[in-house]
């Protein structure tokens, strides 16, 4: 029902809207954002399934690669840098060999680690994926975590990190995966400071933690988050703008960015303005890291002169084509580009 009110609804692109998203795309590279969540290391074992073992009916995967990705906050600021912006990470890792593994690919691509700080008292947090290649299926996923709030002299560093990192950036992204970083004391004591340094914040939230984001700039949930955030069951186009509204004033915050998988997205503007975008994908493989690419984008264009619906667009454009990928991926600029021309030619 959803899909087919957003079929009805959505947003028409044509060819003097795509050159106006073009240019908006082109401005990406003067973007600096600070980037402030969970950093997660994601590990893939790649290997090949021939027989189930005899000790339990699971598969025997006979690993023979292993490779790293970057996710959780990570991802977001790789999709900053992919896209052609500059990307400030701030979080914590642990004192571990994991650690190591995960500044080595943040500065590889570029990015600033000075923001990231050392918890001795917590691990790095790694998603261990093992994965049968003769189909890219996911067998099994091992997680490594502390979830415990970051508090005390660490949470204190964080904070002065935050302060100082403020005036050199253009808006600031909070990714919460509930790891520990994205915390009450944490928000109390920055979202005042960053408005007043006229700062917009962009949150990709957890389900649980939206009691936190009073006051942000703009959030971009999916449909299962804004069902428990708001106890309303989305149905249909009504029910769906009845929690996004609901959610919007609750939070006061400037839009809710609703991403509804295969139906595309939904943006409800504080000023009543309600735009559906049905979804660009061509086919999806995985949606691991959707979320990070759309507020890594939805980030990028504001900040480049895109109001909130452009914005909205570009993001989407920016989903489908990362849900034709496996696992925590990015976009690149160029692969953006071609998918706004191929919508170009339709």
């Amino acid at each position: 029902m959803i899909k087919n009110d957003i079929m009805k609804k959505s947003l028409s692109v044509d060819k003097k809207e795509i050159q106006k998203l073009k240019s908006i795309i082109s401005k990406f590279r003067k973007t600096n954002i600070m980037v402030i969540g969970d950093l997660i290391l994601d590990e893939f074992i790649w290997g090949n399934v021939s027989r189930i073992s005899p000790e339990a009916p699971v598969p025997v995967v006979c690993a023979e690669e292993e490779t790293f990705r970057l996710g959780g906050a990570c991802n977001v600021a790789s999709n900053i840098v992919a896209l052609g912006g500059n990307a400030y990470v701030i979080g914590v890792v642990g004192e571990d060999k994991r650690k190591d593994i995960l500044i080595k690919n943040l500065k590889k691509r570029g990015m600033k680690t000075s923001g990231v700080l050392v918890d001795k008292t917590r691990p790095t947090t790694l998603k261990t994926r093992v994965v049968a290649k003769q189909r890219n299926q996911q067998v099994v996923r091992i997680d490594k975590e502390n979830v415990d709030f970051i508090r005390g002299e660490i949470l204190n560093k964080l904070i002065s990190k935050i302060k100082k990192g403020i005036h050199s950036v253009d808006a600031l992204i909070l990714e919460d995966y509930g790891k520990g970083v994205i915390t009450p004391d944490l928000l109390k004591e920055i979202l005042e400071y960053t408005k007043n340094n006229g700062k917009k914040i962009i949150v990709d939230p957890k389900r649980h933690h939206f009691s936190y984001y009073k006051g942000v700039t703009l959030i971009t949930p999916n449909q299962s988050e804004v069902e428990d955030a708001t106890g309303i069951k989305i149905k249909d186009k009504k029910t769906l703008e009845k929690a996004g509204k609901t959610l919007l004033f609750d939070l006061g915050c400037e839009a809710v960015l609703v991403t509804l998988g295969e139906s595309g997205m939904c943006l409800l503007e504080i000023d009543g303005e309600v735009s559906y975008i049905k979804s660009v994908a061509q086919g999806v493989f995985d949606v691991s890291g959707a979320g990070d690419t759309v507020v890594s984008c939805f980030a990028q264009s504001l900040i480049s002169g895109a109001n909130l619906r452009q914005a909205a667009l570009i993001s989407n454009f920016a989903a489908g084509v990362v849900v034709g990928k496996f696992g925590t991926e990015v976009v690149t600029k160029e692969e953006l580009i071609e998918s706004l021309e191929k919508n170009n030619k339709k």
